[in-house]
């Protein structure tokens, strides 16, 4: 394993920067007919939010837990807040979600 010395650990932290968390749950109105429509659209909408920076990690929850997907947004909390209020699956009811400020480290990116 790789040695951290507290002066590393202190440098990246110093470094590390502000995000919001965004934790996506099924909402009350799971059997909206056009419920497939309407996800869709909000998978559209993460394609647009992700391809402007605003959303550069997205990631669907594929097991049949209530959870359907967390994302980290480059935004600060109230406006991640305002975009979500915005979502078609959101204000369809098909998902709630929860916001959590945190904070990621320079480099940080999924592998592929």
């Amino acid at each position: 394993m790789t040695e951290i010395t507290d002066e590393y650990m202190r440098e990246m932290l110093a470094r590390s920067r502000p995000y919001t968390v965004v934790i996506l749950r099924s909402g009350p109105n799971q059997g909206l007919p056009d419920k497939e429509e309407i996800v869709w659209e909000h998978g559209r909408r993460n394609f647009s939010l992700r391809a402007q920076g605003l959303l550069p990690i997205v990631c669907p929850v594929t097991d049949d837990s209530e959870m359907c997907g967390l994302g980290i947004f480059d935004l600060d909390l109230e406006e991640t807040k305002r975009v979500m209020d915005e979502d078609p699956g959101v204000r369809a009811g098909i998902f709630v979600y929860e916001v959590h400020p945190c904070r990621g480290f320079l480099g940080d990116a999924l592998s592929g």
